[in-house]
């Protein structure tokens, strides 16, 4: 039935199109710019929504899981600081271990967390 009625509109005459065209504006409101204008906000809507995706990332440490002593050592290998201090980050949780960092890299890091079990969220 729908490749008749597609058959059916390919052959219409110019005449036929604009007759066509008058009873779609008038007995139903659809309006070919209408049309046009709908698809092209939806595109631009799923554009924005790209653009809108964040950026910049914080690395907290949830927890520290299992393996106290292989976070800590992470945590000092990332941040540089002394065994104290990635010590004490561990032990206060939850910790921010690492701010603005592009997503490849947050996501990286949050892997190597979650490896020697650590719970990780990015913000």
């Amino acid at each position: 039935m729908i490749k008749k009625l597609a058959e059916q509109l390919v052959n219409l005459t110019i005449k036929q199109v604009n007759e066509l065209t008058n009873i779609l504006k008038n007995e139903y409101g659809i309006y070919p710019d209408n049309l046009i204008s709908n698809v092209v906000n939806s595109n631009n809507e799923n554009k924005v929504d790209d653009a809108n995706e964040k950026s910049v990332f914080n690395i907290i440490l949830k927890s520290s899981g299992n393996s106290k002593l292989s976070v800590v050592k992470l945590v000092k290998e990332i941040t540089g600081k002394g065994l104290k201090e990635s010590k004490d980050l561990v032990d206060t949780l939850p910790s921010t271990i690492k701010e603005s960092l592009n997503k490849k890299e947050a996501e990286d890091l949050k892997d190597k967390f979650e490896r020697v079990g650590a719970e990780i969220e990015l913000k």
